[in-house]
This record gives structure tokens, C-alpha cells and sequence, in this order.
């Protein structure tokens, strides 16, 4: 029989991305208090015992993933596959990312050029997506970034995104 710290790491191994807090506190039956003190005993169990992975907060839900110290290897055994997003589509997602929901148009204002690939890129890698249409003319399609553009940037939410003024702008 498990523990509930054991059905807490069944729930987050078996999920394929952050699972939100509150899913995971209601699927358990536990409320706020007991919970929060579960989370506690759970990631310190994670640290004092020299594990693998640890606990990490991803756009407002958690997820269990390797520790930094085992990159190397698990680099080795996995080779992930390695890509690099051009300047231009960093720019594309940068516009998205602060101004979202932002239509292609929009976007193309900004950058006075045309953005078309760059949108077809970041959709493929999962790092923007389809957030609905605006209410207007034509009725264009809105972007927003997704929670893999939140878990590959290390954020836990939009607001951890610096502060635009920070780059002069």
C-alpha cells in the first residue's frame, strides 16, 4: 500500500506535464493545510536522499524533473534532439510573449517584416498556440505562448518575464 507521498510521485511521474496544484490536492482528498505540508516532506525526502530529480514549480503546477548534476549523463544516453530558434523567431516569441494575445499582423507591425515562418516554427516546437480570434475584421487568429514556452524558459509564470524596460525599450 502507498503512502501519500507515494501516490503524490505516481501522480507526477505519470504526468506528461505540470499537473496544477489544486488537480492534484483534489484527486488526493486532502485540503490546503495537509497538503502543502505533504509537498514539504515530499521535496525534502527528494533532497535529504540524494535523488535524481526534484520538485520543480511550472506554470503554476508542478512537475517532478532531473536535477541539473545528472545533465551530463543523461545527455549522453538520450542525445535529445538539439535545435536552435533563429534570431528572428526569438522575436517573434519575444512580441508574443509580452503582448499576447497578439495577432500575425500585429506582430509583423512591430517587426516590419513578415513573420509567417517564424509563427510556423514556434507552433511546431509547442512553444505558441491558437488562443482564439479577434473581433474584427477578417477575424485573425490570436497567439499566446503555452506552458512548454513557460517550462523552457524556467518560468512559472508570464510575470517572472523581465520587465520589458529592463532592455531599454
Amino acid at each position: 500500500m502507498l503512502d501519500k507521498q507515494g501516490v503524490l510521485e505516481a501522480i507526477l511521474f505519470s504526468a506528461p506535464e505540470p499537473m496544477p496544484v489544486e488537480k492534484i490536492r483534489e484527486a488526493m482528498e486532502l485540503d490546503e493545510t495537509e497538503f502543502a505540508s505533504l509537498l514539504k516532506q515530499y521535496e525534502a525526502s527528494l533532497d535529504n536522499a540524494g535523488r535524481g530529480v526534484m520538485l520543480r514549480t511550472v506554470a503554476e503546477g508542478l512537475q517532478l524533473v532531473t536535477r541539473s548534476e545528472a545533465h551530463e549523463v543523461i545527455r549522453r544516453i538520450n542525445a535529445p534532439k538539439q535545435y536552435r530558434l533563429s534570431r528572428p523567431t526569438l522575436e517573434v516569441l519575444a512580441i508574443i510573449a509580452y503582448k499576447q494575445p497578439a495577432t500575425r499582423a500585429e506582430i509583423e507591425d512591430v517587426r516590419g517584416v513578415k513573420c509567417e515562418r517564424s509563427l510556423m516554427t514556434l507552433l511546431d516546437r509547442g512553444l505558441i498556440r491558437e488562443v482564439g480570434r479577434k473581433e474584427t475584421v477578417g477575424r485573425p487568429i490570436l497567439y499566446g505562448t503555452t506552458d512548454t514556452f513557460l517550462a523552457h524558459f524556467n518560468l512559472r509564470n508570464l510575470s517572472e518575464l523581465p520587465s520589458p524596460n529592463s532592455f531599454g525599450l
